[in-house]
């Protein structure tokens, strides 16, 4: 029992993450259409041995539409039916192009397959009456019970969503492991941008800058979002300010930076492969999105199996223990700070890509979204205990719950409350778990 109950408590936000999942996935349970390749597999099914001659394909010029009526084509020609023939049997466009098509066509018995969209039409309806002189038979793809939550683009676009938080929630996670807290975050990313992009446009070559002037400009502006980020930690470690007040200026500061270098304007002249990192996709996966778990990955094995992941967890567990112990307590939290402030410039570059333009006002309440994925991952704000992958899974919470509530139709306002509420229930069962732990 002990054991289930260790299990039970290291894993209980994964066993939240996927509770979510299936509980999304019946609410969003609806009567769809099948995809273009299975409904056409359904149509030649039911055309069976139905001479093509007595065949006419009515089709929308909708995308869908369109996809079908290629698919479709595609298993006739497949089959052995002419081109001529094929295009003599489809009819693409209006209600009265079908009327007319249905009327001249030569043969008397006709069997009519209809495209997903117009299944709706008027014209099929009591289409015996409508056609006296003609033996119609019309058929249609069947629809199916699926779950809007579990199509494979709503699943990338929750992952996708939820990139730029994930990316700034590892650094905020080392941060609070050692017991400290980092609010500027958010500005960071705008600061990111803004300096991204000013860039660019300034002395890279604006909307003609080579590949080499946007890496640059982009590592220009990591380095000085890594700077900020060190002089958080300096001031926490060589001043003893307190985290929560060192960050709260810096955010000041370089949100006000931002506004100052941008002038408040948007930048926008910009490559158009500047948007690769944010918008483009490797094997139909996003390219953000597989550096995001890179990254996961990468640290993940850092704080388990290096020296100076366990020396954050030390430092968090006790700092004056890990001091008596040798570990350089100062050196160690000031680039938990710095490398946080990385990462948040790295979250700013992958939304000024997303965007194709760097903004001051970026990032605004993004620092309390990451502190939540990091705090629902089960990382304790007291320091010392918690997770990479907890603080995945926790950003994924996040983003399940977002998007699921959008799905189901929440309006905004109730969203509110619920993040609210699982944020109060996270700090909670901290909270009770130190209890019992003492």
């Amino acid at each position: 029992m002990s054991r289930l109950a260790s299990w039970l408590s290291q894993y209980s936000m994964l066993l939240v993450l996927m509770a979510l999942c299936v509980g999304f996935s019946i609410a969003t349970l609806t009567e769809q259409q099948p995809n273009a390749a299975d409904a056409a597999r359904q149509m030649e099914q039911e055309l069976g041995t139905t001479p093509w001659s007595e065949v006419l394909v009515v089709s929308s010029s909708s995308r869908e539409d369109i996809d079908f009526a290629d698919a479709l084509k595609e298993l006739a020609l497949r089959g052995g039916v002419t081109s001529e023939a094929w295009q003599t049997s489809l009819i693409t466009g209006t209600p009265q192009e079908a009327r007319r098509a249905i009327q001249t066509h030569a043969s008397s018995r006709l069997t009519i397959v209809q495209s997903p969209d117009t299944k709706p039409w008027k014209i099929f309806e009591g289409v015996a009456e409508k056609f006296p002189d003609k033996t119609l038979r019309v058929i249609a793809p069947r629809s199916v019970i699926g779950s809007n939550f579990l199509k494979s683009k709503n699943l990338i676009n929750i992952v996708n969503q939820i990139v730029v938080i994930a990316i700034l929630a590892v650094g905020m996670t080392l941060v609070i492991l050692t017991g400290g807290i980092d609010l500027s975050v958010g500005s960071l990313i705008a600061l990111s941008a803004v300096i991204c992009t000013l860039s660019i446009r300034n002395w890279g070559g604006g909307e003609q800058a080579s590949v080499g002037a946007m890496v640059a400009c982009g590592m220009l502006a990591l380095l000085i979002c890594g700077l900020c980020g060190l002089f958080n930690g300096m001031l926490i470690v060589g001043f003893q300010m307190p985290p929560f007040i060192a960050t709260l200026g810096m955010m000041l500061i370089a949100s006000g930076i931002a506004f100052l270098l941008s002038n408040g304007q948007s930048i926008d002249a910009v490559p158009e492969n500047f948007i690769w990192l944010g918008r483009g996709a490797w094997l139909g996966i996003p390219v953000a999105v597989i550096m995001m778990l890179i990254l996961y990955a990468v640290m993940q094995f850092v704080m388990k199996r290096t020296v100076y992941g366990r020396t954050i967890y030390a430092i968090g567990g006790n700092a004056e223990a890990a001091r008596l112990c040798g570990i350089r307590v100062s050196r160690v939290v000031a680039t938990t700070y710095g490398l946080c402030g990385l990462l948040a410039g790295l979250g700013g570059l992958v939304m000024a890509s997303r965007l194709r333009s760097g903004d001051a006002k970026y990032g605004t309440m993004y620092e309390l979204y990451v502190i939540a994925a990091v705090v629902v991952g089960g990382t304790s704000l007291r320091g010392g205990y918690g997770s990479i992958f907890g603080t995945l899974i926790g950003a994924l919470i996040i983003a399940v719950i977002e998007n699921g509530m959008n799905l189901v139709q929440i309006e905004s306002y109730t969203q509110k409350v619920v993040f609210g509420a699982v944020i109060l229930l996270a700090v909670l069962l901290d909270q009770r778990s130190r209890t019992r732990g003492a």
